[in-house]
């Protein structure tokens, strides 16, 4: 049978489980997190995050979007919301005028800066912390072997 056809046995769906339960724990960890100390979602810090390390701290919404993995009609709804909040505001592409721009505002970036600190404690704190140094390179070394992979995969 094919590699990609095998299932897996018991150790392997034993390691998958144990590699998805403690994300999803991990992730709603920080989630809670990173709301309480900064009223930010996640999503509001991606958004915030790709921005600010924008040229200019602006981005086509597609380059946005494909930056921070959301299909665009989410980042469009995302985008409403933080426009709302005075984050983050939309403007016509220059250079095209069927596209849109992403642009930090004053507000974001300031609410990005407050929540900068208190995130990285939180990723320190309930990630690394609980590593050794050999766990964290395995960790990496995992990230990277499974980006690799899914890179090569065709997507659904």
């Amino acid at each position: 049978m094919p590699r990609s056809r095998r299932l897996p046995d018991r150790a392997q769906l034993d390691a998958w489980r144990a590699f998805i339960e403690s994300t999803d724990a991990l992730r709603g960890r920080l989630t809670s997190r990173l709301h309480a100390d900064t009223g930010l979602s996640p999503g509001d810090y991606a958004v915030l995050l790709a921005l600010s390390e924008a040229e200019r701290q602006r981005m086509r919404s597609s380059d946005l979007a494909a930056r921070i993995g959301w299909e665009r009609s989410r980042l469009s709804h995302h985008l409403g919301r933080m426009e709302r909040r005075g984050l983050v505001r939309r403007e016509e592409c220059a250079t095209d005028s069927r596209g849109a721009e992403a642009i930090l505002e004053p507000a974001g970036a300031a609410a990005f800066d407050a929540a900068t600190v208190p995130h990285l404690t939180a990723i320190r704190e309930l990630f690394v912390d609980a590593l050794t140094p050999a766990q964290l390179t395995a960790a990496a070394e995992i990230a990277a072997a499974l980006q690799a992979h899914l890179a090569r995969e065709p997507a659904d």
